[in-house]
């Protein structure tokens, strides 16, 4: 999907439309007041305070009838530039205008502002020439937003909009619109009983509900079984630590704007767990190390804490609490490379299962003008930066270089993948660390008897259980593989009177061989019972009549097909647990 805010074109046609909107809204509402309305990667918006009246989704066309009236009338766009106190005169009636000037800088001799017929609104600018070239935009939705963001403040009304150049690309774009909306994980997650939230628990805190809890239990299995392979050692490690902890580690210095408030528990100071290394650094120095040992893999499925600004949560991609697929390595330097390639070698082998195939590599740098935010020190950065490329280059993986996009420790390879809908989202990361084992003072005995420091390799293959779930929710569309799917056969008799007692014999039979199977034997017609099992998106419908029982068969349906297959109970049996244990994909 195109990111209107990064097309230059695009974004002065939208920033223009956001203005021709005010206007139209002005001409059906006096009363407006305005606030601000910038161009964002879906198009505009424009923040209002209406008074007492409360727009919805349905007075939308009217406001779009208006901005198409005043479009064709084709006036010109006029730039003005003006001094500060002729704005604050100009604007005097408007409370959230006068805010904006106020806070200027008082050395911005002029400020701008640009004019259409009878509307003028403050704006650097630029537009379009003539508010005739605004012929192709849509109005999609209308919401609440606190004004400057802040919850204490008023409510003001946003409207949302998008403007292109021709018909074509409009209708192209609200497509992919429409195909988000129903791909979108809160949606289907809701629909489908995954998780949920509520606000006595507070917002990004998802509760996981049953189904969602079994997906989410066999990717843990499915990631855990191959960590164990190989060579893996799991832990279990507490949710909080003490500010110390994170003031060793510099977390506390890097990333405390980032932790939820400190907590005072008897005499000591603690924080919820924001990332789990400085835990795990703690249990590698729980004893001392050889050589021989390394390297030394410590894995956890570990619960973090994350203050999310409350406009940035969302669903499960962006939560403030949530479960890290996490893993830390232990390696001497002649190991960095081999452990290196094989984080990426289970990354490749974890995508080849789950069926991803648009994804890139990015090579994530420090800023070196930027001393606050990493640590200062050139030797270590130049060192691990060019390892990590020598290790990228002997993989032969592309990959491109982001400066600034480092961890304040060291360097990091991301994962960025293309979804189904929507911009690019970073799943897996591995990380290069020289500082972290340092500041916990871990060492390993060398051949010559000589204490060491280890390096550190900081790996996610899945990122968050969470942020993967929701990943895979919107490139199913909800229709999971068999493998993951919470409900993987319903078993419906036609008529639960005379073939109830086959589909209960059935359904236990498939469960007593670990298949998920539920029996549909309600008093409801076959036809309503047969869509809701496509609704809720079974992979396997089992329909048993009369024929079925007779010759002890079955007949069943893939999701999304109406072709039915009849085979003996034992074929069944073999087919769907092969599905299983080869955790083959479906179609999306």
């Amino acid at each position: 999907m195109i990111n209107i805010k990064e097309d230059e074109k695009l974004n002065v046609k939208n920033h223009s439309c956001a203005h021709l909107m005010a206007q139209a809204v002005k001409h059906l509402y006096p009363q407006a007041k305005f606030w601000v309305g910038p161009v964002i990667e879906e198009g505009f918006y424009y923040d209002i305070d209406l008074g007492d009246v409360t727009l919805t989704d349905e007075d939308l066309p009217a406001i779009e009838k208006e901005m198409k009236h005043l479009a064709k009338d084709g006036k010109r766009i006029v730039r003005e530039e003006i001094s500060k106190e002729e704005a604050l005169k100009k604007f005097g009636d408007d409370p959230y205008k006068v805010d904006l000037i106020s806070r200027m800088d008082e050395d911005e001799v002029t400020i701008s502002c640009y004019t259409q017929g009878d509307f003028t609104d403050l704006c650097r600018g630029p537009h379009v020439e003539s508010v005739k070239e605004l012929k192709f935009f849509k109005l999609l939705k209308v919401s609440g937003a606190y004004w400057k963001g802040d919850s204490k403040n008023k409510m003001l009304q946003r409207i949302y909009g998008v403007c292109f150049d021709n018909e074509e690309d409009l209708d192209a774009y609200l497509k992919e619109l429409q195909e988000a909306r129903e791909r979108d994980h809160r949606k289907i997650g809701k629909e489908q009983e995954l998780y949920m939230s509520h606000e006595l628990v507070g917002a990004g805190m998802p509760l996981w509900l049953p189904n969602g809890a079994l997906i989410r239990k066999q990717l843990e299995n499915y990631i855990y079984e191959k960590e164990q392979k190989l060579g893996y050692q799991h832990v279990y490690t507490p949710c909080v630590g003490t500010v110390n902890l994170y003031k060793t580690s510099g977390h506390w210095d890097h990333y405390k704007e980032n932790m939820f408030p400190m907590m005072k528990v008897d005499e000591e100071e603690f924080v919820l767990r924001p990332m789990n290394c400085p835990h795990h650094m703690l249990i590698y120095g729980n004893k001392l190390h050889s050589y021989r040992d390394l390297p030394i893999r410590i894995g956890e499925f570990a619960t973090d804490f994350r203050y999310e600004a409350s406009g940035a949560v969302k669903g499960l991609e962006r939560v403030r609490c949530m479960c890290q697929n996490d893993a830390h390595l232990f390696v001497r330097p002649d190991q960095i490379g081999e452990e290196f390639k094989k984080v990426v070698s289970l990354i490749l082998d974890v995508y080849r299962d789950f069926g991803i195939k648009d994804y890139k590599f990015r090579l994530s740098l420090r800023d070196p003008e930027d001393k606050e935010k990493y640590f200062d020190d050139d030797e270590m950065w130049n060192e691990a930066e060019d390892k990590l490329r020598e290790v990228l280059k002997d993989l032969g993986v592309e990959y491109f270089e982001a400066v600034g996009e480092a961890a304040f420790y060291g360097p990091k390879l991301d994962v960025e993948v293309k979804p189904a809908v929507g911009p690019e989202v970073t799943l897996s990361t591995c990380q290069l660390d020289f500082l972290l084992p340092r500041r916990f003072e871990l060492t390993y005995i060398d051949s010559n008897g000589e204490k060491q420091i280890p390096v550190v390799l900081h790996r996610a293959i899945f990122g968050t259980f969470d942020r993967f779930t929701a990943f895979l929710i919107e490139e199913t569309k909800g229709a999971f593989p068999t493998w993951l799917s919470p409900v993987q056969v319903k078993v419906i008799p036609v008529n639960p009177e005379y073939q109830g007692d086959y589909g209960e014999e059935i359904n236990n039979l498939l469960r007593e061989n670990g298949i998920r199977s539920e029996l549909d034997a309600r008093n409801e017609k076959l036809g309503y019972r047969l869509r809701e099992a496509q609704t809720s998106k079974v992979p396997y419908t089992l329909i048993l009549g009369d024929q079925e029982k007779q010759d002890q068969t079955i007949s069943y349906r893939l999701y999304g097909e109406k072709d039915t297959t009849t085979v003996s109970k034992e074929e069944f049996v073999k087919l769907i647990t092969e599905e299983i244990k080869n955790k083959s994909l479906r179609e999306k």
